[in-house]
């Protein structure tokens, strides 16, 4: 009898994250890579907005913009990597854990999302030793 009501339970849960992925009736509008500006969005769960960021077009380890906004909740990554050099958006905690971030890439752009609640994060590549030669910047999220 336990088993089979710990086997529903599990189906049940099963469905409803099937359900939850079914589709995403938010929209969001994009931004110039090369500004700070946030565009707020009607994210599931309310709140949340986009942030654009760009690497360094020439290859250089640094990113366009060194502090970012958005508004709390899920905040969209629109990361847009024009140099040969692989790169990518990490996003760390005020107390340094990671939070999420984007894909490595190359000569091309991606989008993460990652839920953030109000505060002040880190945003930095993880690539090699990119981090440590400045390659990092603020979020600040209210």
């Amino acid at each position: 009898m336990r088993k089979s009501a710990v086997l529903i339970l599990v189906l049940a849960l099963s469905a409803l994250g099937i359900a939850a992925c079914g589709s995403d009736d938010s929209t969001t509008s994009s931004t110039s890579a090369a500004t700070t500006e946030t565009t707020s969005s009607a994210a599931a769960g309310g709140g949340g907005s986009t942030v654009a960021v760009e690497a360094d077009p020439n290859g250089d380890l640094a990113y366009t913009t060194g502090d970012l906004t958005a508004d709390a909740g899920t905040v969209e990554i629109d990361f847009d990597n024009p140099s040969s050099t692989g790169h990518d958006v990490q996003i760390d905690s005020e107390s340094g854990d990671n939070i999420g971030g984007t894909d490595v890439i190359t000569a091309s752009t991606t989008t993460a999302s990652v839920d953030l609640e109000p505060g002040t994060y880190t945003y930095y590549c993880s690539v090699d030793s990119h981090r440590d030669a400045g390659m990092e910047g603020t979020l600040t999220v209210k």
